[in-house]
């Protein structure tokens, strides 16, 4: 990892892909990644982890199936929100977004448990930065 500061905005220009993580660094055992998404990516499921979204542009709906039943939430710009262990739950972006997550490394970005994979999602557990 870089012992420089990193531009987000500089990361997400690096690359064009999206559902697509790349990890920008780590703090201790985590990734920190930024990714580009458009459309939906999958329901799924981490079993062992929380995941943390924040949204670094455009809006991010989150749907979630838990003890409270089905809903979404909806995050802009700035907004963060942590998808509890255990919890299933859908990543959306119709009109598209950039975000950064935060997750133990190694986490697979389709989850323990998921649906089938649409080929436009990347199965990973995040990719090197590639700086300029």
């Amino acid at each position: 990892m870089s012992d420089e500061p990193i531009d987000l905005q500089d990361a997400l220009a690096s690359f064009d892909e999206i559902w697509s993580p790349r990890i920008v660094t780590r703090v201790n055992d985590y990734d920190v990644r930024v990714a580009k998404v458009a459309g939906d990516h999958l329901w799924h499921v981490h079993d062992d982890t929380d995941e943390c979204f924040l949204v670094l542009d455009g809006v991010l709906n989150i749907g979630l199936r838990d003890a409270r039943g089905e809903r979404t939430v909806t995050l802009r710009k700035g907004m963060v929100f942590v998808v509890p262990k255990g919890v299933e739950h859908k990543p959306s972006a119709p009109d598209g977004a950039s975000m950064l997550v935060f997750e133990p490394s190694g986490t697979l970005s389709v989850g323990d448990r998921h649906d089938e994979v649409p080929d436009y999602v990347d199965v990973t557990v995040g990719h090197p930065l590639t700086r300029g």
